[in-house]
C-alpha cells in the first residue's frame, strides 16, 4: 500500500481544518529518529531517514513538517553520530536532542525526548520513518489528550484506527511521565498501552500503517 506525503500547502490546510492553531496547546511532539535503519541497507550505506521520497523530499523532513503543521512544538531525537538528520530536522523546525544511549533501543530514545519535554501537559510520539500520516490525525490525537490535559485527563492515551488497525503516532497524557521515563528496550511504549485503556481514534488515514521499512516502501 502507497500514500503519497502531504504537500507543505495541503498539511497546512488539513491542520487549519482540524482546528490547529498555533498560539496554543500543550502537547509536544516527539519525533523518533535515532534508529539506524539497518533493515532498508544491511550495509548501512544508505540511511533510511535521508532517503529521498517520490516528492524529493527526505523521510524524516516529510515526518517532521507534516508533524510542526500539527503542534507548535517537536522535539527530535537522533543519535550522538547523526549530524546529517539533525541538520536537516533542525532546519525544518524542529528541536534537536542527540540521545546518549539511543543504541539501547526505541524507549531510551523516547524517554529521552519526553525528558527534555517533560513539563509538557501531553507528548505525541511519532516515527521518523512514517511520513505519511496526515497532520489531521495527529492534531486530533493531540487535542484527545491535550488542551488542558494536566487539569482535565492527565490519564489520557490516544491512538490512531484505521480499517480497524491500530497504528502510529500514539498520545499519552501528563499522568504517564513516570512511565513513558521508565521505559527500556526495543518496544516503546507497548507496556504502557497494554496496561492502560487507550481512547482509539477512527481516521481515514492509511498513513499511520505505512512505515519505510525497504528501498520499496518508497519507489
Amino acid at each position: 500500500m502507497h500514500v503519497t506525503a502531504p504537500t507543505a500547502a495541503q498539511a497546512s490546510a488539513a491542520a487549519a481544518d482540524a482546528g490547529v492553531t498555533t498560539g496554543g496547546g500543550t502537547v509536544v511532539g516527539v519525533l523518533l529518529a535515532a534508529g539506524r535503519g539497518s533493515r532498508f541497507d544491511p550495509t548501512g550505506e544508505r540511511y533510511k531517514l535521508l532517503q529521498a521520497l517520490p516528492n524529493g523530499e527526505p523521510v524524516a523532513v516529510a515526518s517532521a513538517r507534516a508533524m510542526l503543521a500539527a503542534l507548535q512544538r517537536v522535539v527530535a531525537v537522533v543519535r550522538p553520530d547523526d549530524a546529517a538528520t539533525a541538520n536537516q530536522l533542525r532546519a525544518a523546525g524542529c528541536e534537536v536532542i542527540a540521545c546518549a544511549n539511543a543504541d539501547a533501543g526505541m524507549a531510551a530514545s523516547l524517554a529521552c525526548g519526553v525528558q527534555h519535554a517533560r513539563e509538557a501537559d501531553g507528548w505525541l510520539i511519532a516515527l521518523a520513518d512514517m511520513p505519511y500520516v496526515q497532520p489531521s490525525t495527529m492534531a486530533a490525537l493531540a487535542k484527545a489528550v491535550g488542551q488542558g490535559a494536566g487539569a482535565q485527563n492527565p490519564a489520557a492515551i490516544a491512538a490512531p484506527l484505521y480499517q480497524g488497525r491500530r497504528g502510529n503516532p500514539v498520545a499519552f497524557g501528563h499522568a504517564h511521565l513516570p512511565a513513558l521515563l521508565a521505559l527500556a528496550g526495543d518496544q516503546g511504549a507497548r507496556s504502557i498501552l497494554k496496561n492502560n485503556p487507550v481512547n482509539e481514534l477512527t481516521v481515514d488515514d492509511p498513513g499511520i500503517l505505512q512505515d519505510i521499512d525497504t528501498p520499496s516502501d518508497i519507489q
